[in-house]
C-alpha cells in the first residue's frame, strides 16, 4: 500500500507541474500545446493502473471528451480546452464525487475568470486607446499591457487556468495526505 502512495506521489507530482504549465502557456498565447494534454493523458493512465481503475476512467475522459467535444463545436470552448479537461479527467479518481468536484471547480473557477474579464472589459479604454508601455520595461508589465489589449478586444479567455487550477485542487489531497 506504502508503495502504492508513492507511485501515486510520484506521479501527481509532474502531473501538477505540466498543469501549472497548461495554465501559464495559455494565458500567455491562448493556446495549450498538444503534447501537454497527451503527457497528462500519459500520467493518468498510470495513476488509473495504480488503483485499479482504468476501464473506469476511460469511461469518463470518453464521456467528458465526447461532452466537450460538442461544446467546441458550438464554438463554446477551445480545442485546446477540450483536450486539457478531458486528459485532467483521468487524473482524478473515477468515482463521483471527485469527478463532481473537479467539475464544479472548473465552472465556478471558470465562471469566475469570465466575470473579471467582463468587469475589466467595463473599466478598460476601447480597442484602439491602448497605455505606451517602453520596450525595456519589465516582464510583468508587458505581459499586463498584452493583457489589457487581450481584455478590450474581447479575445478568448485562457480557460486553461480554471481547468488547471480545479484539477490542481483535486490533485492536492491525493499528493499530500497525511
Amino acid at each position: 500500500m506504502l508503495v502504492i502512495r508513492i507511485m501515486t506521489e510520484m506521479v501527481c507530482v509532474p502531473a501538477a507541474a505540466l498543469l501549472l504549465y497548461a495554465a501559464l502557456h495559455d494565458l500567455a498565447s491562448r493556446t495549450v500545446p498538444n503534447w501537454l494534454p497527451v503527457s497528462l493523458f500519459g500520467l493518468g493512465i498510470i495513476l488509473r493502473l495504480l488503483d485499479h481503475s482504468l476501464l473506469t476512467g476511460l469511461l469518463v475522459f470518453g464521456l467528458t471528451f465526447a461532452a466537450l467535444y460538442g461544446l467546441w463545436l458550438l464554438r463554446a470552448v477551445g480545442g485546446g480546452d477540450v483536450k486539457l479537461w478531458a486528459a485532467a479527467t483521468l487524473l482524478i479518481p473515477p468515482l463521483p464525487q471527485p469527478q463532481l468536484d473537479f467539475l464544479a471547480g472548473v465552472v465556478v473557477l471558470g465562471g469566475g475568470l469570465a466575470l473579471l474579464y467582463l468587469g475589466l472589459g467595463l473599466l478598460l479604454p476601447k480597442a484602439g486607446v491602448q497605455p505606451r508601455v517602453p520596450p525595456q520595461a519589465g516582464l510583468l508589465r508587458r505581459a499586463a499591457r498584452i493583457e489589457i489589449r487581450r481584455i478590450s478586444r474581447r479575445a478568448p479567455l485562457p480557460y486553461a487556468l480554471a481547468i488547471s487550477a480545479s484539477a490542481l485542487m483535486s490533485l492536492l489531497p491525493l499528493t499530500f495526505r497525511p
